[in-house]
């Protein structure tokens, strides 16, 4: 298993919000069920197969998934720990292995308009790389096509300039 993430930055944070083109509770329910998670969770080039992926959303519920590589050269796992769970406005989870938070809020812009905000906090140095943040947008990108396939939506993400991340003290 490779696992790059190291420590984390404590003064490490990004942002990033999307607009996705599905109502809230669709775009949180795929947050939190397997069976959605599958088939967008991680950056291009990598997959994260339904057995893999544990979701107990609860505060104090875990979280797990592990991404593969689509070449079988390695694999990375996500484990953490849900803090907050306010179904359809917020998710919140600490990753065990790098004391990572992650904050999501689920914003409703109309009955089938949804914009997501995220807020990731003492972020492993390795993840502040632009590639790194590069690959996370893909998998931002997948998401929208995987509720384009689930509503029937056409399209997904709205292409909008606020979809790239920001480092802390950056535009918000």
């Amino acid at each position: 298993m490779i696992d790059d993430s190291g420590p984390a930055g404590e003064g490490n944070e990004l942002h990033f919000t999307r607009v996705f083109e599905a109502p809230r509770a669709l775009v949180f329910r795929c947050m939190i069920e397997p069976d959605h998670l599958t088939h967008f969770w991680g950056p291009a080039g990598m997959h994260s197969p339904r057995e893999r992926i544990t979701v107990d959303a609860r505060p104090g519920g875990v979280f797990e998934i592990v991404m593969v590589r689509d070449d079988g050269s390695g694999e990375h796992a996500v484990r953490a720990v849900y803090d907050t769970v306010r179904e359809p406005e917020e998710l919140a989870w600490t990753e065990v292995d790098t004391g990572a938070r992650v904050r999501t809020e689920f914003i409703a812009l109309g009955p089938e308009r949804t914009e997501i905000r995220i807020h990731q906090a003492r972020v492993p140095d390795a993840f502040m790389a632009p590639e790194a943040q590069a690959g996370f947008r893909t998998s931002l990108d997948r998401f929208a096509t995987h509720l384009a396939r689930v509503y029937g939506a056409g399209g997904g993400g709205t292409g909008r300039d606020d979809e790239a991340p920001h480092g802390e003290g950056g535009p918000r």
